[in-house]
C-alpha cells in the first residue's frame, strides 16, 4: 500500500496552492489569507518529510524502527491540519454566493487529507502487526516493485511539471492546467481545454507522446507486479481450498486408504497398486486440483477487477451528477460521461465545469484507467481466450479450413493423443535414464532455445568436467565407492544445469511425474520407500503454535530430507508460491553443498592420516615402520630367555 500511496503522493503537490481563491468580490473571513497560506505550507512540508523517511526506509538508508513514527506521525499532523484549514474554510467563511466560489484547492485538500488520514491509519495497522511478528520490520522491495513505484512517481511528477508548463504559456490557473495534462497524458481528450498558442501547440507534440509512453511503462509494470503477485497468491488459497475439498470427498467416498502410505506387501495386495503407483495417483490428483484452482481464480480475478470497475463506473457517476448540478445534469447523463470516459472515448459533449468535478475528475481518472487495464487483462485469460478458441474453432469447419481436410484433422488428433499416451508409458519405463533430459529435448522443439544465467551455467559447466574425470580416474584406480560418488557429484551438476535453463519460462515449467521422481531421487528421497511418506492432513497443524501450518513447499534442509510429506499435503511442493523449477533448483543445490562438504571432510581427514604416517619416527637405514621395530625387540628379548 505504500507503494501506490507514492504515486498518489505528487497528487497532493497542488494543496500547495492557496486554499481559497478569490472569484469576483472579496471574502471576508475571520483568518488572513497568509495564515492561510503559511498553515497550508506547514502542512505541505511535514508530509514531504514523512515521504521522505518512507522513500529512505525502502532505499534502506533509514531503519523501520525510525522511519515508520515519522511517517505516520507526519502523515496524521499533515492531515489535521488540513482537515483544520477545510473546516475553517467551510464555517469561518461567508458561503459562496453568486459571484464567490470555493475553488478546485480546496477539494484537492480534502482528496489530500482524507489519503493522508487513511495511509496512515493503514500503515499504523502495518508497523503493529510488525511488532507482533506477523510482518517483516523492514521493505525489501523486488526490482519490479523498485520499478514500479519510480514510475508512477516520474509519471505524476511529469503530469504536474507539464501542468506549470502550460500555466505559464497559455495563462490559465494552475489547477486547470492539470486537469487539461490529466485527460491529456490519459488519453481521454474531452475538449474543454486546448492550448490556443502556437507554443501550446508545439509543446504539446512531444509532452503528449513522452506522457503517453511512460503510462504505458506503468501500466504495464502494473500488470506484471499486482497481477502476476496475486494469482500466485490467490492461486495459492485456491489450491488449499480445492486441496481440502477433494480429500473430504474422498474421505466420504471411503478412499481415503489411497492417500495413506503403503509399508507393505498385504497393504499393496488389499489396495491393488505398489507404493510408487499411488504416489503417481497422488500426483496426478494434485495436478487436476491445481488445473480447477487456476481456472477458477482467472474467473475470480474477472469479478473481482470487474466489480471494481463497475464500482468506479457508478460511483464515479453520482459524484459527477452531484457535482455538476448546476448544468442540470440528469444521473445518467452523469453515467454516459462516466463510461466514456472511463474507456478513455471522451466525446466532449459532457464536460466538467464546477470548481468540485475538476478534482474528482483527476482523481478518479487515476484510479480508473489502471482499474480498466486490469480488467481487460482478465478478460485477455477467460472471455477472450474462449471467444478466440471458439472463432478458431468455427472457422476451421466452416469459411477458414487449415491446411488439411476436416477429416485428416480429426485423425491427427486421435494419433496425438494415442502417441502422448504411449509416450507416457515409455517414460514410466526409463527411470534409469534422467528423465529431465527427454522433456528438455521436447520442450527445446516446441519453445526453442531459451537465455540462460551463462557465467552460473559456465561454472557449473566446469565442475561437471571435474567430477567426470575424477569418476575416470578413481575408475582406473579400482576404487568403486569414489567413482560413483563422482558420477553423483555429476548427476547433480548436469541436472542443476538443466534446470537453470527452466527458469523464466512463460508459463512456468511443469515437471511430469517420472521428472519429479528422479529429481527427488537425486536428492535422497525414493519414491517407491514409504519412510518419507504420509497421509494428507485435511487441516495442517503447527507444532510449535498450534496454528495453520503454512511453510508450504519448504526448501530448508535442516532435517536432511527426513521430513514427510505427501503429494496433496501442505508440505507438498506443488503447494509453494514457488514456480517448480525453482523449487528444484534450490533443493538440488543444498544436496550439492552438502555433498560436497561431506567430499571435502572425506579428503581433509585423509590428508591429515597421511601427514600423521609421514611424521612417525624411523630407524636410521632401515625402513621398516614403528610397529615392525616393535615387533622385532619383543623376539630378541625371547630369543635371550631361551638361551
Amino acid at each position: 500500500m505504500s507503494k501506490i500511496q507514492d504515486g498518489i503522493e505528487c497528487l497532493i503537490f497542488s494543496s500547495f496552492m492557496v486554499l481559497l481563491q478569490y472569484h469576483g468580490h472579496g471574502l471576508t473571513s475571520p483568518f488572513e489569507s497568509g495564515r492561510l497560506i503559511a498553515i497550508n505550507t506547514i502542512s505541505l512540508i511535514v508530509a514531504l518529510v514523512a515521504n521522505m523517511a518512507l522513500l529512505l526506509n525502502m532505499a534502506r538508508r533509514l531503519s523501520f524502527a525510525v522511519a515508520q513514527p515519522i511517517t505516520i506521525v507526519g502523515w496524521f499532523i499533515s492531515s489535521i491540519l488540513l482537515i483544520a484549514l477545510v473546516f475553517a474554510a467551510s464555517y469561518g467563511l461567508e458561503l459562496p454566493g453568486e459571484d464567490r466560489a470555493l475553488t478546485q484547492a480546496f477539494y484537492y485538500a480534502i482528496i489530500a487529507a482524507a489519503l493522508y488520514f487513511i495511509i496512515a491509519a493503514l500503515m499504523s495497522v502495518t508497523v503493529y502487526g510488525a511488532y507482533k511478528g506477523h510482518y517483516p520490520q523492514e521493505f525489501k522491495l523486488t526490482m519490479s516493485q523498485r520499478t514500479l513505484m519510480l514510475q508512477t512517481i516520474s509519471f505524476m511528477v511529469y503530469l504536474l511539471f507539464g501542468a506549470l508548463v502550460f500555466y505559464k504559456v497559455e495563462g490559465w490557473q494552475y489547477l486547470d492546467a492539470v486537469y487539461f495534462t490529466n485527460y491529456t497524458l490519459l488519453t481521454i481528450g474531452i475538449g474543454d481545454y486546448a492550448p490556443q498558442t502556437h507554443t501550446g501547440r508545439a509543446l504539446l507534440f512531444p509532452y503528449a507522446i513522452g506522457g503517453i509512453v511512460i503510462l504505458g511503462l506503468v501500466v504495464g509494470s502494473i500488470r506484471s507486479l499486482v497481477l502476476e503477485r496475486g494469482k500466485k497468491k490467490m492461486g495459492s488459497r485456491m489450491v488449499e481450498k480445492k486441496r481440502v475439498e477433494m480429500i473430504k470427498k474422498m474421505q466420504k467416498r471411503g478412499e481415503h486408504k489411497k492417500l495413506t502410505p503403503i509399508g507393505s506387501s498385504e497393504q499393496a495386495d488389499e489396495l491393488g497398486m505398489t507404493e510408487r503407483e499411488r504416489r503417481k495417483f497422488e500426483f496426478e490428483l494434485m495436478r487436476q486440483i491445481q488445473e480447477h484452482a487456476s481456472t477458477r481464480q482467472k474467473w475470480n480475478a474477472l469479478f473481482i477487477s470487474g466489480s471494481a470497475w463497475m464500482v468506479l463506473w457508478f460511483v464515479g457517476a453520482v459524484v459527477f451528477w452531484k457535482a455538476e448540478h448546476q448544468q442540470e445534469w440528469s444521473y445518467f447523463g452523469a453515467l454516459y460521461f462516466s463510461y466514456t470516459s472511463l474507456l478513455t472515448i471522451g466525446y466532449g459533449d459532457y464536460k466538467n465545469f464546477s470548481n468540485s468535478g475538476k478534482p474528482a475528475f483527476v482523481f478518479w481518472s487515476l484510479l480508473a484507467v489502471p482499474t480498466l487495464t486490469i480488467v481487460i487483462s482478465n478478460m485477455g485469460d477467460t472471455v477472450v481466450k474462449g471467444i478466440r478458441d471458439l472463432t478458431d474453432y468455427l472457422g476451421e469447419f466452416t469459411i477458414l479450413p487449415g491446411e488439411s481436410p476436416t477429416r485428416q484433422r480429426a485423425k491427427t488428433l486421435v494419433k496425438s493423443a494415442a502417441s502422448r499416451f504411449r509416450k507416457d508409458q515409455d517414460k514410466e519405463n526409463l527411470m534409469d535414464e534422467p528423465p529431465g533430459l527427454i522433456a528438455e529435448k521436447e520442450q527445446q522443439e516446441k519453445q526453442g532455445p531459451k537465455r540462460e544465467t551463462l557465467a552460473t551455467d559456465h561454472i557449473a559447466g566446469q565442475f561437471e568436467q571435474q567430477e567426470l574425470e575424477d569418476a575416470s580416474e578413481a575408475a582406473r584406480r579400482g576404487d568403486q565407492v569414489a567413482k560413483e560418488a563422482h558420477k553423483y557429484h555429476y548427476q547433480l551438476i548436469r541436472e542443476f544445469r538443466n534446470v537453470l535453463k527452466h527458469l523464466g519460462e512463460t508459463p512456468p515449467r511443469q515437471y511430469t511425474y517420472e521428472e519429479w521422481a528422479w529429481y527427488l531421487k537425486l536428492m535422497g528421497e525414493d519414491e517407491e520407500n514409504h519412510s518419507s511418506h504420509r497421509k494428507a492432513p485435511v487441516n495442517p497443524r503447527s507444532e510449535k503454535h498450534g496454528k495453520p501450518d503454512m511453510q508450504q513447499a519448504t526448501t530448508d534442509d535442516s532435517e536432511q530430507g527426513k521430513r514427510q510429506w505427501s503429494w496433496i499435503g501442505n508440505r507438498s511442493p506443488l503447494m509453494g508460491e514457488q514456480d517448480e523449477p525453482e523449487w528444484v533448483l534450490e533443493r538440488l543445490s543444498i544436496t550439492l553443498e552438502r555433498e560436497l562438504k561431506k567430499r571435502h571432510e572425506e579428503e581433509r581427514k585423509k590428508s591429515m592420516n597421511v601427514d600423521t604416517n609421514q611424521k612417525a619416527p624411523s630407524s636410521s637405514g632401515s625402513s621398516k615402520t614403528l610397529e615392525q621395530q616393535e615387533k622385532g625387540v619383543g623376539e630378541d628379548e625371547k630369543r635371550v630367555s631361551y638361551q
